[in-house]
């Protein structure tokens, strides 16, 4: 039976979370898309990848309420609603309205919104979520294409997003620990109070953040949250003690790098790739709407996909502004999408097996493209980045699906020989 169901509003968001659900020793299955047969099998943890965080309003809760149904079919009584660690988000929602939503569906009246994840350096406090040492609102994420965030308070955030009233449980009650949590819990939610922000600085905080909610059937947060869920469970005797190891499967060398992520990180990884002397080919959104992406696609079909070619629409700010007012932000992000989901089955077609995915929605059209209905977790390449692996057009596969901001600068190279090295 499965004990937690996850729903992600990204690819690797997915990926992130049943990377970190693994490392703490969950058998988990990912799947992408909601399934349309009932589970011959499910994992302790049922995993389910969409591609709703930018999705219209109606669409993402619609999308969202149908995982929800088929994560119960499994027995699942215990969810978590998994977004971006940056709260990535437009005033409208999606991460509000979907989470009550489920809410809704589930007949509870209370949940915790937690996108800490120290690890990669982001932070909750007094409520304002920081990347690294400045304020979400003064971080890169304000110049995002498609999620522009000028806010960093989360309490201001969500309250446009729900019907609910929010409400902060701060750092002084979060450092008295899992009882001291649950208990203001209840008190909020004797007042009303249904969607509830928690402070995390550290692990620790985390930790007590879980111990103190996990009750609830519906938690919300980035992927760190997550991560002390199976020990709780193991205390309550809701999941075995032994540890799932992550898979490891033998594939061909040959691979490719799509990047459409132009995030600071991602910026700082392309241009480390390219310094290293890989072949690349740049993709221009203007020239793609314009003449299509043959040309790309020649250039793909020229190299050895043994040197581990990128193709990368990646740019700086000012250049990504400037195509979105010619064509429109959503044009821009589509032609882009499209290119690279093209360049994905020519690669695969050609002979490439091991594919590096830099961005959400990057993810999202390349995973789709590929017809990838599944994953299987592998070794993690950074915190929120494990390999994975499935089938695609009758060949084995392996999939690092990377959030624009995750691993450091050697990222592109690094992946590639921890899956020599697994």
């Amino acid at each position: 039976m499965t004990v937690l169901g996850c729903i992600a509003d990204d690819f690797t968001g997915a990926t992130d979370i049943a990377g970190l659900l693994a490392r703490s020793g969950m058998a988990v299955r990912l799947r992408i898309g909601v399934p349309t047969e009932p589970a011959d099998e499910s994992a302790a943890c049922e995993v389910i990848a969409l591609k709703i965080r930018t999705a219209p309003r109606d669409l993402a809760v619609a999308e969202a309420r149908a995982a929800l149904a088929w994560l119960k079919s499994t027995g699942a009584e215990r969810f978590y609603w998994k977004y971006c660690s940056t709260f990535d988000s437009t005033p409208q929602g999606n991460i509000g309205p979907v989470a009550e939503a489920l809410m809704g569906d589930l007949g509870i009246s209370q949940t915790v919104y937690c996108p800490a994840f120290p690890e990669n350096d982001r932070r909750v406090f007094m409520g304002n979520l920081f990347v690294g040492h400045v304020p979400l609102a003064e971080s890169p994420m304000k110049d995002h294409p498609l999620t522009p965030m000028h806010d960093s308070n989360l309490v201001r955030l969500l309250t446009p997003q729900v019907a609910g009233t929010v409400a902060l449980l701060d750092y002084r009650t979060v450092a008295r620990g899992g009882e001291a949590i649950r208990r203001a819990l209840a008190e909020l939610a004797g007042r009303g109070i249904a969607h509830v922000v928690v402070d995390a600085i550290n692990g620790a905080d985390l930790e007590a953040a879980a111990a103190g909610a996990w009750h609830l059937p519906l938690l919300t947060g980035g992927s760190a949250l997550a991560m002390p869920l199976p020990a709780l469970y193991r205390q309550a005797g809701l999941l075995d003690a032994g540890a799932d190891r992550p898979a490891r499967r033998d594939v061909d060398r040959t691979t490719v790098i799509l990047s459409g992520s132009c995030s600071a990180m991602t910026r700082a990884q392309v241009s480390a790739y390219l310094a290293s002397g890989a072949p690349a080919f740049r993709l221009d959104p203007v020239s793609l709407a314009e003449n299509g992406p043959q040309q790309a696609l020649d250039w793909l079909a020229g190299q050895d996909l043994s040197t581990a070619p990128i193709l990368y629409a990646t740019a700086e700010s000012a250049a990504v502004r400037a195509a979105q007012d010619q064509l429109g932000v959503a044009k821009a992000g589509e032609v882009v999408e499209s290119a690279l989901a093209a360049a994905a089955i020519l690669a695969r077609d050609l002979g490439a097996r091991r594919f590096l995915v830099a961005g959400g929605e990057t993810s999202g059209a390349v995973t789709k493209a590929l017809a990838v209905a599944q994953l299987d977790l592998g070794a993690e390449i950074a915190p929120g980045v494990p390999w994975t692996f499935s089938h695609s057009g009758g060949h084995p596969i392996a999939l690092a699906l990377k959030s624009g901001n995750f691993g450091d600068e050697n990222f592109f190279l690094a992946a590639q020989e921890k899956l020599d090295a697994a």
